[in-house]
């Protein structure tokens, strides 16, 4: 058996300012066919583990290009175009091949192409044929569109969020894939439209419960497996939405009947599965009247896992505005801020401008006087069973024990290494600002006091009525009642 597997993705977030391109990919993860090594970085987790699974199993494995960029906004016509292009080549000279296994995002729009997951998979299946199968592991945040469901055999996505499970998911695509290449099974895809949208902890109830009852149907009955596409709401496009997709061994009126049920629960839920945001003011008035320590505050419209700039101001403004001590913000993104910390070195006093370089959702540039603390060179944090670059990261000290990271490469927090990189005790601080709208929670979560949302001003406001969707249906919930 021949195994050709493949990586191509990010996450689009079409309202923001700056075009992904080539860099973007190559900062982030961008590693050629025949040169995948052994080290798990996040993106490239199911790849690693689906050459596992086959050379277990003795079976040939063809490694094609793995390519993520950070999500920002549309990807380059040409950028999209060369990397696809690049994959169905290494495609065409590894066939034949027993089956395909694409790792991919979900959400990743390019110039001229609002599906880029269909238009890959449509094209890899032209070239493979009607009975070759082919397996799409996908991130929850995705658009699951009708090409990809037409077009693959087999679709999961992460069922966690925070995405902790992506090598649980790998495997049981892996599995299912190649029971299908062997006739085992004959996987069907059912797909019901749940007309909502929103952002789903899936570490709070009622959501967490629902996961729970997804996987409890796979394994049982022809129930090959059951995903919930939460979607991505900062992605204008003609398929925007949450829905529920199940996989049958060859099962289709089964398989639509139980993604409707699934799909109507999930709706009469909608108004449960929201988290609670508090304004900047409220946020900072409970973290510091609770009792204990460290209180996290998500400073969730500044993600860069959403496109955003991951440099914004307004809290940390409003923080000193108040006077608040004992606390840590990371991180920033500055190169600029970096590359001046990086001159003057551990130890120096300097007046620094952080932050508020990307335009109007940034905010404007905090002037503050801060001593350097320890740089980290080629920092990294980790998540779930991967690691994420973070670049050089600096702490900066200011007034209080008021502590900013600022490093050189775009990224969310997803650990408390983000802090702990650069001398900061994340255990000492009253107040820990994390820039990240639900990654953090796997890392912060063991050793927080207590975990607030904060809507702060910034690219990911969560108030999806106030974005101007011109592709997207506008008959989804909450847009409409």
């Amino acid at each position: 058996m021949k195994v050709f597997t493949a990586l191509l993705g990010t996450e689009t977030n079409t309202f923001s300012p700056f075009l992904t391109g080539y860099r973007n990919f190559e900062q982030t993860y961008l590693v050629r066919g025949g040169e995948h090594g052994d080290r798990p970085w996040s993106f490239a987790v199911p790849l690693i583990r689906w050459r596992e699974m086959a050379q277990a199993r003795g079976w040939t494995v063809v490694e094609s290009l793995a390519a993520f960029a950070m999500p920002a906004g549309i990807t380059r016509r040409e950028v999209y175009e060369s990397f696809r292009d690049e994959i169905l080549r290494d495609l065409q000279a590894a066939m034949p091949v027993d089956m395909v296994l694409l790792n991919m995002h979900g959400a990743m729009v390019a110039e001229g192409y609002d599906d880029c997951e269909g238009d890959l998979t449509a094209r890899v299946r032209a070239m493979v044929g009607p009975t070759v199968p082919i397996g799409v592991e996908l991130d929850l945040h995705c658009h699951l569109t009708a090409q990809l469901v037409e077009q693959a055999d087999v679709i999961i996505t992460f069922k966690e969020y925070p995405h902790v499970d992506p090598p649980e998911r790998a495997e049981e695509l892996f599995t299912i894939v190649a029971d299908a290449a062997q006739g085992k099974v004959k996987p069907h895809i059912a797909l019901y439209d749940c007309r909502m949208i929103g952002v789903y902890h899936t570490t709070r109830e009622p959501v967490k419960s629902f996961v729970a009852q997804m996987q409890a149907l796979e394994g049982k009955d022809g129930v090959l497996s059951v995903s919930l596409g939460h979607g991505f709401p900062w992605g204008d496009v003609p398929d925007l939405g949450t829905r529920v997709l199940v996989v049958t061994d060859n099962q289709p009126e089964k398989g639509q009947a139980l993604a409707r049920t699934l799909g109507e629960q999930f709706y009469a839920m909608r108004d449960q599965v929201q988290p609670t945001y508090h304004t900047m003011d409220a946020a900072l008035d409970q973290a510091l009247a609770f009792a204990g320590q460290p209180v996290v505050l998500a400073d969730v419209a500044d993600n860069a896992g959403g496109g955003a700039p991951n440099d914004s101001t307004f809290l940390l403004r409003r923080m000193l505005e108040r006077g608040v001590g004992n606390a840590a913000i990371g991180c920033i993104w500055d190169p600029v801020a970096v590359q001046v910390a990086l001159e003057a070195g551990e130890g120096a006093n300097l007046d620094m401008r952080i932050g508020g370089k990307m335009g109007p959702m940034s905010g404007d540039p905090v002037d503050l006087r801060v001593r350097v603390g320890r740089i980290a060179h080629n920092a990294t944090q980790r998540f779930g069973a991967g690691t994420s670059n973070l670049g050089d990261a600096v702490a900066l000290h200011g007034p209080n024990g008021l502590d900013i990271v600022v490093n050189s490469q775009r990224t969310q927090t997803f650990s408390p290494e983000v802090f702990t990189n650069v001398g900061i005790d994340p255990h000492q601080k009253k107040i820990l600002v994390v820039k990240s709208m639900q990654h953090f929670y796997a890392g912060f979560a063991p050793i927080a006091a207590q975990v607030y949302y904060v809507a702060a001003p910034g690219a990911l406001v969560p108030d999806f009525t106030l974005l101007p969707y011109q592709k997207a249906s506008r008959n989804i919930w909450p847009l409409v009642a």
